[in-house]
């Protein structure tokens, strides 16, 4: 964390125009097959969901590989000639898309060569039978320079496995000077987000498989879809993108008991995409979304915003606004207001309280909030940099406004995430977290972000499950739409055993958020910790096959070792040392290899381990733990527990339901840990 059904490769199922002339499967790469009849993309057999821009744009290159295809090319044979629509940013997205599910390298590509200045060129050596076609390329074209907005595909090797949530650098020091503020690392950050739109596939296969998408009972489903960037300026995408967030957050806070409000991480995967309204109706299973645009200059701020049902894809509500930047506030509350009336209609005038009254900012207090929002959309990448960079934004917000309660329920999010993937010491950052969200409580006690920052630092830091669910359930009473709150309070109930309530409140995330694939990667690690390993199995790879650098869904090795299928483990961990080396990469195959009774392998790996350890600031200690775990070495595996331990590390978190430690539970030193860390035997 492709990305979406599309409507013409529902699943690999071809439901959309193709060509009447029987063209045959183009077959590239070591394992890859393109079939323009079927309107299929496979790996080894295994059809990989790519949405129909992109498809489309694969084949035309494909068909014409060798040959240098132009923008205007594709613009024409894609979107028709004389299309109005923005082909560039569309055709860049689009071709991020084809290689991030290729797996191609933009620096060193293998298949998709960009000619700057020109277009790309398909260079990938097709199948011997396919030669003699026109076009036909033998060996790939010189290294020529990339688009540098395409992201690689390569994932976190680094990434905890047994976290929270995914991990995708390494560390950095979160005092370190502020982020570069050019215009080019603007853009850099904001292409950062493409990453999400590979995760959403899965999830909405774990979706289809598991039978449940029925609606939250007597609840209208309404979703906030990116409001796009009109100001031409890719580093002004901190500002659309937080005006969305913005509006998820009033709108999901106006009636929780009857209108759900899809969560941020499902709806921006639909950022740059052209996905038709009933399409996304169908994903996100809403009856209302709400469209809109954010255009500013150094004078002026222009928001279009429209309320439309999608069930005939009427516009219920449409409105322009012309305001100072230091009204953006007032003009989400306005806007809030017009769209509670409207809602407030179609439930029978038994809806939403529209908010009263409206908000101006001072000068002083619009640049806490624009801090603010550049906190925010740092802190989504979940990356060590975007992290870094969402605390220099926080203590700015907070420096400009000291009253300011969400910048400190912001730095206290920033500094929990930080230090659960490990990029910085628990012991150290953990207190400054509490202390940023007791911060925010003590301004205002009914933001439901700070009650949650506070639950995980209770459940991770803590150990204190009591004070953890008080809090989760505090949350959720002040917000029943924040997916997080109650994404997190499952785990914190799968940590404690208790596995049917943390699939209620799982379901509860998903339905908020049906796209993200953490929180699907999390349903799958329930599974995993209730020893259901094939349901474990079924979850992770749904979002392995479209997120391969999902560091939570890698826990598929530990449910196939727990069920001794090694060649499978073996194959997933081939798999990750392909797409880059690490620590973990190696943490992992030492438990595999010892597991399987290869102990000579094993002690290998684990020296492979050490010395790429002292390259990574990541902490080696989780990682020796699984090791050890694998190569059955007791003693040198409770040593690693212990100091995880005495840190204060998150790692103790899953010790009374994981079942990497069932071969530990009778021995003392174990079993006082466990008490310890707040469980019972």
């Amino acid at each position: 964390m492709g990305g979406l059904k599309c409507s013409h490769c529902l699943w690999g199922v071809a439901v959309g125009p193709q060509s009447s002339r029987i063209e045959s499967t183009i077959r590239f790469g070591r394992d890859f097959e393109l079939d323009p009849a079927l309107y299929e993309l496979r790996r080894s057999g295994r059809v990989l969901r790519l949405e129909r821009i992109p498809m489309e744009i694969l084949l035309l290159l494909a068909r014409e590989r060798g040959r240098i295809v132009t923008r205007q090319e594709i613009a024409d044979a894609v979107w028709g000639k004389g299309t109005s629509l923005d082909a560039d940013n569309s055709i860049n997205g689009a071709i991020r898309k084809i290689r991030y599910v290729l797996r191609d390298d933009p620096d060193q590509p293998r298949f998709i060569l960009t000619v700057t200045g020109r277009g790309y060129r398909f260079i990938a050596p097709v199948a011997a039978d396919q030669q003699d076609q026109p076009g036909a390329a033998t060996e790939p074209g010189p290294g020529q320079e990339a688009d540098p907005s395409v992201l690689s595909g390569v994932p976190a090797a680094d990434a905890p496995v047994h976290s929270s949530e995914p991990a995708s650098d390494a560390g950095a020091d979160v005092d370190a000077t502020p982020p570069v503020r050019s215009k080019r690392r603007w853009i850099v950050i904001g292409i950062a987000a493409a990453a999400v739109l590979i995760a959403a596939a899965g999830i909405l296969l774990w979706t289809t498989r598991a039978g449940r998408r029925q609606a939250i009972p007597e609840k209208l489903r309404l979703a906030v879809l990116p409001f796009q960037n009109l100001t031409g300026d890719p580093g002004q995408d901190y500002l659309s993108d937080g005006f969305t967030e913005e509006m998820i957050t009033q709108l999901g806070r106006l009636d929780p008991q009857h209108l759900a409000v899809i969560a941020r991480t499902s709806v921006m995967n639909l950022k740059g995409t052209r996905t038709p309204l009933k399409q996304i109706a169908a994903d996100l299973d809403v009856q209302y979304v709400v469209e809109g645009s954010v255009r500013r200059d150094a004078n002026n701020v222009r928001i279009t915003a429209q309320l439309i049902a999608v069930k005939d894809q009427t516009h219920v509500w449409a409105k322009e606004y012309d305001r100072q930047p230091n009204d953006l506030l007032e003009i989400q509350s306005e806007i809030g207001n017009e769209i509670a009336r409207e809602i407030q209609l179609a439930l029978g005038g038994r809806g939403p309280n529209p908010p009263q009254g409206s908000t101006t900012l001072s000068a002083q207090e619009y640049v806490a909030y624009d801090q603010y929002l550049k906190g925010r959309y740092l802190w989504s990448k979940r990356t060590a940099e975007g992290l870094q960079g969402a605390v220099y934004w926080f203590k700015q917000a907070i420096a400009a406004d000291p009253n300011y309660a969400r910048a400190y329920a912001g730095l206290a999010d920033a500094y929990t995430i930080q230090s659960g993937y490990g990029y910085v010491p628990s012991n150290v950052y953990m207190p400054l977290a509490r202390t940023a969200a007791l911060k925010a409580l003590q301004l205002d006690s009914s933001l439901a972000e700070a009650h949650t920052s506070l639950a995980l630092i209770a459940q991770n830091y803590d150990w204190d499950w009591h004070t953890a669910e008080t809090e989760y359930r505090r949350a959720i009473e002040l917000n029943a739409n924040y997916a997080t709150a109650h994404h997190w309070f499952a785990e914190c109930l799968a940590f404690q055993g208790r596995f049917d309530e943390a699939f209620q409140e799982s379901e509860r995330a998903r339905q908020l958020d049906p796209l993200s694939s953490i929180i699907a990667a999390d349903n799958g690690a329930i599974y995993y910790f209730s020893r259901q390993y094939d349901r474990a199995v079924s979850r992770f790879r749904s979002v392995i096959d479209v997120d391969p650098g999902n560091g939570r869904a890698q826990m598929i090795i530990y449910a196939y070792v727990q069920q001794r299928r090694f060649k499978e483990a073996q194959d997933d961990l081939a798999e990750l040392h392909r797409m880059g080396g690490g620590p973990w990469i190696w943490a992992l195959q030492a438990y595999v290899d010892g597991s399987a009774g290869d102990s000579a392998k094993a002690r290998q790996d684990i020296e492979k381990l050490e010395a790429a350890s002292r390259t990574s600031t990541v902490d080696p200690n989780p990682l020796l733990n699984v090791a050890y775990a694998g190569l059955g070495d007791k003693e040198k595996w409770i040593a690693a527990i212990e100091k995880a331990y005495r840190d204060h590390t998150n790692l103790p978190t899953n010790l009374k339901v994981d079942p990497l430690y069932d071969p530990l539970r009778g021995d003392p030193r174990f079993q006082q840990m466990l008490h310890g860390a707040g469980f019972d035997r």
